[in-house]
């Protein structure tokens, strides 16, 4: 604490000033994309959170020191908290942080992570943030002491009461209206987030919420076009429009998706691609599969809770009608999966059904190229067979994107226990991720999975249409701010009579999408039907 007689002299009016610009600046700072760092803003920026304290302070004057000594630092240190979220979040994640439930994945994010760094780091992180909070706390608890002490004096509460409320005026008048003359700039407050993250905990406690949802389409298709092939729907982990139209992204990957195409000409194939806009971005993968499969836009949780309660069809229950064998290939699965019994698979192989006996590279461990040669083992190759729909969602290009697995052109070589030489195991879990920079390691991930792909077209003897689709943008580490939440989709097969269909919804030849975006995601299930239909609308 302040010595009594600082606050008292001649020195309570300079430490007054710079207690609130300190007070002032640990709630204005912004973001150093695509960091967690922060840092001051360009222009002058006052925080109108400051300015009511401080007029609560000049207004209950008596009980101003009782305030600063039992509530205000810790409440303090709740702003700066939640302003760090605010202005980080968007900046890494490319969203707002969802408290209620993003929080409910922090275990599973906080394990991945120490994958891919150090434990003397993560203790070093750790430590820095206890001590960082205690000093906040003490800071905080001085600056307040010395605006309370001012607050005491008669001349020193008028000229906070004054100042607070004139600041508080030009941010509620900028609220009402664009046009005021007024150009004094202010950080987004703290409270309205901290409003927003009460409102999603109570809307879930309250009663029966629910999320209108819009209708499914009719999952009535003949699927004659497709005449029994099987059908791959690969969703592509983080693979976002910014892999074609960021230059730093797209050319390193150049070489890697010129083998994509490549194989796709080599085997008699052709693609079809487009741009879709997904319902998520950076991360909530989860969405985009419902979306997709349901046919339903699901774009927050709550909607996914209320369609995973229901009883809607999805596009399995049309493949299941038309005898096909529905199967969910899910290597980053590592727990219990009640989503399950919504979609109604024939099989799910998560981690433990997939039996993989190699290095484990990274969180994820299954390389992408290993799950999909297990599943050419467990189901494509049987004798006999129904026709597949199989439904796979990767996990090499998950964040932070690293270790990746060397790729091996030898395919019956990927199942075995020595399906790579040590030295290039060795080589890859060097190669690990800069959290400060993750583009390199996106566009690395990235690459393997292309390499993956193409490798897996030149390996089959038959003809499966293959659909690969991003699920959303890479976080905004990588994406940039303000990235469009597009992603690229492609449909790979050797049937003219589907790939003539997508033409007729916009989808253009070549393995690069094209601007627009034909729509949302959820809109795809009724034009992948029609593609796969013999019926003539």
């Amino acid at each position: 604490m302040v010595p009594r007689r600082f606050l008292s002299g001649w020195l309570l009016w300079p430490l007054l000033v710079l207690s609130l610009l300190l007070l002032n600046a640990s709630l204005t700072f912004e973001n150093v994309w695509p960091t967690p760092k922060i840092r001051a803003p360009r222009e002058l920026t006052l925080s109108v959170e400051l300015a009511v304290c401080v007029l609560l302070l000049a207004v209950a004057h008596r009980w101003a020191g009782r305030l600063v000594q039992r509530a205000l630092p810790a409440l303090w240190v709740l702003l700066v908290a939640g302003h760090y979220l605010n202005v980080t979040a968007p900046g890494i994640f490319g969203r707002e942080f969802n408290l209620y439930w993003d929080s409910q994945h922090l275990g599973n994010v906080a394990a991945m992570l120490a994958w891919s760094t150090p434990w003397w780091l993560i203790a070093a992180v750790a430590g820095a943030a206890v001590l960082l909070i205690g000093s906040l706390y003490l800071l905080a608890r001085a600056s307040l002491t010395h605006v309370a002490a001012a607050a005491e004096r008669r001349g020193g509460r008028a000229a906070l009461a004054a100042c607070a409320t004139l600041a508080i005026a030009i941010f509620w008048l900028q609220q009402l209206s664009a046009a005021v003359p007024l150009n004094v700039a202010f950080a987004d407050p703290v409270t309205p987030a901290y409003v927003r993250q009460a409102r999603y905990a109570l809307a879930l406690a309250g009663p029966a919420v629910v999320t209108p949802l819009g209708a499914s389409p009719a999952f009535d298709a003949d699927l004659g076009t497709l005449a029994g092939a099987d059908v791959l729907l690969i969703f592509v982990e983080s693979y976002g429009a910014v892999t074609f139209e960021t230059p730093e992204i797209a050319g390193p990957l150049a070489a890697s998706r010129a083998d994509l195409d490549a194989a796709i000409h080599e085997t008699g194939r052709h693609v079809m691609s487009a741009y879709v806009d997904s319902p998520t971005f950076g991360a909530s993968s989860w969405l985009a599969h419902l979306s997709l499969i349901s046919g339903v836009d699901v774009r927050d949780q709550y909607a996914y809770t209320s369609l995973m309660a229901s009883r809607r069809e999805t596009i399995l229950s049309n493949f299941t009608r038309a005898g096909y064998r529905t199967v969910a290939l899910m290597p980053g699965m590592r727990q219990a999966w009640p989503e399950g019994a919504f979609y109604g698979f024939d099989t799910i192989y998560g981690r433990a059904q997939l039996d993989y006996q190699g290095p484990e590279f990274g969180w994820w461990s299954i390389p992408d190229q290993y799950a999909l040669a297990k599943l050419d083992a467990l189901e494509r190759s049987r004798a006999g067979r129904a026709p597949l729909f199989v439904v796979f969602p990767t996990s090499t290009t998950h964040a932070p994107f690293g270790p990746v697995a060397p790729y091996q052109p030898d395919w019956p070589r990927v199942l075995t226990t020595t399906a790579y030489e040590p030295a290039e195991v060795e080589r890859s879990m060097a190669f690990a991720p800069d959290l400060t920079n993750l583009r390199p390691s996106y566009t690395h991930a990235m690459a393997y999975e292309y390499r993956s792909f193409a490798g897996y077209l030149r390996a089959q003897q038959d003809d499966p249409v293959v659909i690969l689709i991003g699920d959303h943008q890479p976080p905004a580490a990588v994406s940039g701010p303000g990235a469009s939440w597009s992603v690229p989709v492609h449909v790979i097969a050797k049937r003219t009579g589907v790939l003539d269909r997508l033409a007729a919804h916009g989808f253009q030849p070549g393995l690069t999408p094209q601007r627009p975006a034909i729509g949302p995601m959820h809109a795809l299930v009724p034009v992948f039907l029609d593609a796969f239909s013999n019926s003539e609308d």
